[in-house]
């Protein structure tokens, strides 16, 4: 296949007027004029050709969430996702009791790098929760969290098949730095749920930390004489993910955020749950009650529960909001990709990557869907 006469987002982070060709699923060469031999040709002139997104922090969608823990599920999640455009992306499990998190796992685990022409690949698991604060739990619930334990993560990476990508914990908690220095040789490390000082959570970014979650959403805000998790994952260098729907930041901050920390280190998330896809009404995650209305998804006490966006979604919102246009692709491709260590294989148009891309229009509307090299959508 060679994608013609589009405006190809490169991995300089650079748009490019040349030609992308891709055979047996990988990329093979980019630039002018590419011999057309007996390839198909796909005319995208006058649209974007970019990479398949990455989301590392989606729990459910279309009625379905990871944490079912049924091959069902995965597969009902997987579907919506490619056809929106993600590519690859990590199930997130909620706050729950380590039986159920095995059971997640093990079902997760055949499934995981397996690929199927219709489903988006599942590249890992991404546990958001049981390590963290009781004071900044939101929407996590509050009967299953438990003080930081690596034999239970190592017991859950097991289960996945040495699968777990992401682990999130609450530095400030009874052994919260110890489990970092441990996890982080295991996986990415990542900070919220948390009540953590910049002291607090300096030291834990020193220690192996290199993300946080959902950043400004369950953690201590960025003030003047105590910048918290925000201001010390800036000064360490850690990669940070944002929720561009419009309920969980202002778009201001949204535009802040790139300026701040640098293109380089920002991860767009849906953090989609079960709702997702679906219209409003009551919803469960992790066990409990989320009421949906239009684009806020909240429980009970009124903390918000996940977003109801996709990161399409996301990615739209964070050019309305000002950011610009490679900015936001670097955030909803290849930061990602590495911040949980899968670029090797996702994020870029890179020759001797999966091809897996995406058209689309001026305006960011998705065209077409270029999975493993074969036109899906």
């Amino acid at each position: 296949m060679i994608i013609k006469n589009g405006t190809v987002f490169c991995d300089d982070g650079e748009f490019h007027n040349v030609d992308v060709e891709s055979q047996n699923g990988k990329l093979t060469a980019i630039g002018e004029n590419i011999a057309q031999g007996d390839n198909e040709i796909i005319d995208a002139s006058g649209c974007y050709v970019i990479p398949g997104l990455v989301d590392i922090h989606t729990h459910g969608a279309m009625g379905a969430d990871f944490c079912d823990g049924t091959p069902e599920a995965i597969d009902t999640i997987s579907k919506f996702l490619l056809n929106i455009g993600v590519t690859s992306f990590l199930g997130t499990t909620m706050t729950l009791g380590e039986e159920q998190l095995i059971n997640v796992c093990k079902t997760a685990r055949p499934l995981i790098n397996t690929e199927y022409s219709d489903k988006a690949v599942l590249r890992g698991i991404h546990l958001e929760g049981p390590f963290i604060s009781y004071e900044k739990r939101g929407a996590q619930n509050p009967d299953y969290i438990v003080r930081p334990d690596y034999s239970m993560l190592t017991r859950l990476n097991e289960a996945s098949g040495g699968n777990v990508k992401l682990v999130v914990v609450a530095p400030e908690v009874e052994n919260g730095m110890e489990f970092i220095n441990e996890a982080a040789s295991l996986c990415t490390v990542s900070l919220a749920h948390s009540t953590a000082d910049c002291d607090i959570a300096t030291k834990a970014f020193l220690s192996g930390a290199s993300h946080a979650t959902h950043l400004f959403n369950g953690m201590n805000g960025f003030t003047h004489r105590e910048p918290g998790i925000i201001g010390a994952a800036m000064d360490c260098g850690a990669y940070v993910e944002i929720i561009s729907d419009g309920v969980h930041l202002h778009p201001l901050v949204v535009q802040a955020v790139f300026k701040l920390y640098g293109d380089d280190k920002v991860c767009l998330i849906s953090d989609s749950m079960r709702a997702c896809g679906l219209e409003d009404g009551q919803y469960d995650l992790g066990g409990q009650i989320v009421t949906v209305v239009g684009k806020s998804a909240t429980i009970e006490s009124g903390s918000l529960a996940g977003s109801v966006s996709t990161l399409t979604d996301c990615m739209r919102s964070a050019v309305d909001f000002g950011v610009p246009l490679t900015s936001v692709l670097k955030a909803a491709t290849i930061n990602p990709a590495k911040s949980v260590g899968i670029d090797s294989e996702v994020g870029s148009l890179t020759i001797g990557k999966r091809a897996d891309m995406l058209i689309l229009d001026n305006e960011l509307n998705l065209k077409k869907v270029i999975f493993g090299g074969m036109q899906v959508k």
